[in-house]
């Protein structure tokens, strides 16, 4: 899944408006940017199995960035990351925090959904779960179209942008949405593990900042998009 996490992060994103939405959808992408990472370095695994053609899966074995456990140190690390860097509203930093927490943990949850049982509870001896939805691939697209939309639609009514820049982005996620369904049903194998891995961060790092320029909102909206009461507390009555 990768334009299903793009739709978490941006739903999520919509409950705070006071940063830029790309760090929800870096959140929410995080565990797999660990991932590739991992794997270059060689702490984790992608095999490409012989049956790629017919199946289109890779089987992973990612338990410091796809463990249950794991995904919850991410989430707890990014929260503490929040939690120590100093804002011009503190009173909020707690629920943005949980929030980029959430966006964290949510990549574990749809991962959950789609995968086979390769997910484990703990390490790589853990009992692993996954529901395979990605056995059914018109589920698995209709899954994954559903989150898409979704965060369109819960993010897209409030964006604080130009209308060309909101066009754009509706473009840029379905055009994800477009390469999440070919590579589900049509790419050939990748030549290798750590040349997919390379391609899959530069890919990662593309989306995100087209994400971060085309939401960047507009001088004049920025106070609009401020809690009620961080303007009470500086303008008091």
């Amino acid at each position: 899944m990768f334009a299903g996490h793009i739709g978490a992060g941006l739903a999520l994103g919509r409950l705070d408006r006071r940063i830029n939405v790309a760090w929800f959808v870096t959140a929410a992408l995080l565990l797999d940017i660990a991932l590739w990472i991992l794997v270059l370095l060689g702490l984790e695994s992608v095999t490409i199995p012989t049956d790629f053609r017919r199946t289109h899966q890779v089987a992973f074995s990612f338990p410091y960035s796809h463990g249950l456990t794991s995904a919850i140190v991410w989430s707890s690390a990014v929260a503490v990351c929040c939690l120590s860097v100093p804002r011009s509203h503190p009173e909020g930093r707690s629920r943005l925090a949980l929030l980029l927490a959430a966006a964290v943990f949510s990549h574990w949850l749809l991962d959950a959904l789609v995968h086979r049982p390769e997910l484990p509870l703990l390490g790589n001896m853990s009992p692993r779960v996954g529901m395979s939805l990605w056995d059914h691939t018109a589920l698995a697209v209709f899954a994954e179209s559903l989150v898409v939309v979704a965060g369109l639609l819960i993010f897209v009514p409030t964006s604080l942008t130009t209308v060309p820049r909101t066009a754009a982005l509706i473009g840029v996620v379905a055009l994800t949405l477009a390469l999440t369904v070919v590579g589900m049903t049509m790419s050939p194998p990748p030549p290798s593990a750590a040349a997919m891995a390379i391609s899959s961060l530069v890919t990662l790092g593309v989306v995100v900042a087209l994400v971060g320029w085309l939401t960047k909102a507009r001088p004049s909206t920025v106070r609009e998009a401020t809690p009620n009461h961080s303007l009470q507390r500086t303008n008091p009555r």
